[in-house]
């Protein structure tokens, strides 16, 4: 990639997982009634035909990891785990109730935080208490990510038992200076007995993420972190840019300085070097971020157009409704988001009071819901047309003039009606999403709201 390219391009901007974005939700507007009826709404149209996905959020950690951006609580006090529990399931009966009849799960994935801070008793007695009320769709898949310090062969065996096939483990990068500079110290050897331990027990996909981007990173480090990757040969990667944004998280990603990140250029070389090897080792890419041998179910959906993108990242199961338990949880019913309160004490006194312990979100308009399918359309597969009425909004005419850029670079080819991102535009998908994102142009952020691009 040239550096005029990445000079040209390398700017703050979103990833996507929603649109409209987090920071350009009309909070003005939103209340948790209009939640609810948006969510009942979808619910009523997709429950039979799709089912509903579960997001819970578990989120204490015994350590901060310094590269996450995530919600979290740092705690060792595992006693916290069954009040935690309990909230959830609290939380779950209220939308039991308002969703009035039994919801068919299709997806379900728990996230944090640290889900396997969770003892497996804990673990085994919330999801029991999550599917007691509800039926399984056939093609459910359930999933979780585990800590390959802490995930044991009773977690994987008793989340396999409840359903559970597809696991994903943070690796980040195997260099122990770069771990000491992030606090996840975590050698080769604790990875690979839980990736064995998971696919001796029978698990389909077994995921490693790893980060480029990271303090002390060099191209070698990268290389070298893929080697081990290779050897074990995990069914799926994630392999992220590091969102540095200390101006959202505060002290959480100020363990190192900012002259301890590569440049640029640096960080596109070390992903460059990263696809060329995953690549010749079988892998193929999806969508943005992601790799998956040809075995896995993400890379069928991408082949089959029916990849999906929303808050957990890419996906090959879609549901119009998704619902998020737990603290910092995000919900979306395609008409609307919602998030919950992010204070685990705002979220139990909330719950005392048998309220969705909901405080911000946002519900689409029109012109709202034909941009977010011309966005995933791209995110999820490279391409978007306007060749049914449907698609079509009054600013189309001025977002081509802007695409025109993008050609002229190379980046995406307009056929009729329809824009194709090109190979060599794959990795500047954020700008050129960006490109459509009509709220993002009329309010330019007065202070970075997002990480670079590249």
């Amino acid at each position: 990639m040239s550096h005029s390219l990445i000079s040209k391009y390398n700017v703050s901007g979103p990833r996507y997982t929603s649109y409209p974005t987090v920071p350009y939700w009309n909070l003005e507007s939103f209340s948790l009634e209009q939640w609810k009826a948006s969510l009942k709404r979808s619910f009523e149209e997709s429950n039979t035909s799709e089912g509903l996905s579960l997001y819970i959020h578990l989120p204490f950690c015994e350590s901060l990891c310094t590269f996450c951006g995530c919600h979290k609580r740092i705690t060792k006090r595992h006693e916290v785990e069954s009040p935690y529990i309990k909230a959830v399931l609290k939380e779950w009966s209220l939308y039991l109730k308002l969703l009035g009849s039994k919801p068919r799960i299709k997806e379900l994935h728990l996230g944090g935080g640290t889900p396997t801070f969770f003892s497996p008793e804990n673990l085994q007695f919330l999801i029991s208490g999550l599917l007691r009320s509800a039926e399984l769709a056939e093609d459910y898949e359930f999933s979780f990510e585990g800590h390959p310090n802490n995930t044991t062969e009773a977690h994987l065996q008793t989340l396999y038992d409840l359903g559970f096939r597809r696991v994903s483990y943070g690796v980040q990068d195997y260099n122990l200076n770069i771990q000491k500079a992030i606090n996840r110290i975590q050698p080769f050897e604790n990875v690979k007995r839980a990736t064995d331990l998971a696919r001796k027990i029978g698990y389909t996909s077994v995921g490693h993420d790893i980060i480029f981007g990271l303090p002390f990173q060099t191209e070698i480090d990268v290389t070298e972190t893929i080697n081990k990757t290779k050897a074990l040969m995990p069914d799926r990667i994630a392999f992220y840019s590091y969102a540095h944004v200390p101006w959202i998280k505060g002290n959480g990603q100020r363990g190192f300085s900012e002259t301890d990140l590569p440049t640029p250029e640096s960080k596109r070389l070390q992903y460059e070097t990263g696809k060329q090897y995953f690549e010749e080792a079988g892998y193929v890419e999806i969508g943005m971020d992601h790799f998956a041998l040809k075995s896995d179910s993400l890379y069928e959906a991408m082949e089959n157009k029916t990849l999906h993108r929303n808050f957990m990242g890419y996906t090959a199961s879609k549901t119009q409704a998704m619902i998020g338990l737990g603290v910092s949880s995000i919900s979306d019913s395609w008409y609307g988001f919602a998030q919950n309160v992010k204070s685990n004490e705002e979220y139990y006194h909330l719950l005392e009071h048998n309220i969705i312990p909901v405080f911000k979100g946002h519900i689409l308009n029109t012109e709202d819901l034909v941009i977010r399918k011309h966005i995933l359309n791209l995110m999820c597969n490279f391409e978007t047309s306007w060749k049914e009425v449907n698609l079509l909004f009054e600013e189309l005419p001025e977002i081509l003039i802007k695409l025109k850029e993008f050609e002229l670079d190379g980046l995406l080819q307009f056929r009729t009606n329809q824009v194709i991102v090109t190979e060599k535009g794959k990795p500047f998908i954020r700008n050129i999403c960006m490109a459509f994102d009509l709220l993002l142009q009329r309010k330019k952020p007065e202070t970075q709201l997002f990480s670079m691009t590249i």
